[in-house]
């Protein structure tokens, strides 16, 4: 039986409730970086066992991991037969911090650690940068030194080669166009095309490093879905592109 591990985000993990049978069998990393998953634990901080009221469970559990580091430990004691990742959470700046490196989402900016002593007096790594360039660079050589050493080098490796959509069927079905920049979160702009041409560098960077992987991608039905589970966003695909992707990784023994 396949046991799957999604590093990535709700782009690959929602392939499972809208298609599959829901997300019990998954391990599921998300709101991380390469970057961030190689890095230290994030120090001086006091975090909470329940979630604040602004965030859902499964967001707070992915900022914890975030901050202390617990991913890859999860990882490698889960065993899976499928490690399939997408970049299309590489979308935040990085937060540097005495050797600590996390990822800047708005799930951790509203969680309240931000403000605690470990990170607030953090550096800010912009994510279309040299720096950031080189700290991601480094986490993707890290992981496969991680894949090689441990027994995650018996693992399929699935790369799903994702991008922002350009356009999307808007409620009562017609076709628009997304405008040219884009709020990622309060105060933090990006446009489509700055960051396909990063998920296009690092995505061939990842097949350079693990040619052996498999690619799952769906181009032609890449559009976006106003009426999607979790509203319009250029990575909430009309549900052609899910099936299409399923349907792949079925072929794969997903």
């Amino acid at each position: 039986m396949s046991r799957i591990a999604v590093i990535g985000s709700c782009i690959t993990r929602d392939l499972w409730p809208i298609l599959g049978d829901g997300t019990s069998s998954l391990l599921y990393i998300s709101r991380t970086s390469l970057a961030s998953l190689f890095s230290d634990p994030v120090t001086s901080l006091t975090l909470g066992e329940e979630p604040p009221p602004s965030l859902k469970r499964h967001q707070h559990n992915s900022v914890i991991a975030d901050l202390t580091k617990t991913a890859l430990r999860d990882l490698i004691e889960y065993e899976p037969s499928h490690i399939i990742l997408d970049f299309i959470d590489e979308r935040f700046d990085l937060l540097s911090a005495d050797g600590a490196v996390v990822s800047h989402s708005w799930e951790l900016e509203v969680s309240g650690y931000r403000g605690q002593a470990g990170l607030s007096l953090a550096r800010s790594v912009a994510r279309q940068s040299s720096a950031c360039d080189l700290l991601w660079t480094n986490g993707l050589c890290e992981l496969a030194s991680l894949l090689e050493a441990t027994p995650l080098r018996e693992s399929k490796i699935i790369l799903h080669a994702a991008q922002w959509a350009s356009d999307y069927i808007d409620t009562d079905g017609t076709r628009q166009s997304f405008p040219s920049e884009l709020e990622l979160m309060v105060g933090l702009q990006a446009t489509s095309t700055d960051h396909n041409r990063l998920l296009d560098r690092y995505q061939a960077s990842f097949m350079r490093l693990f040619p052996r992987a498999d690619i799952v991608a769906a181009p032609e039905f890449r559009l976006a879905d106003a009426a999607h589970r979790w509203g319009l966003s250029p990575f909430h695909y009309v549900d052609d592109y899910y099936s299409d992707i399923w349907g792949q990784l079925t072929a794969l023994g997903v």
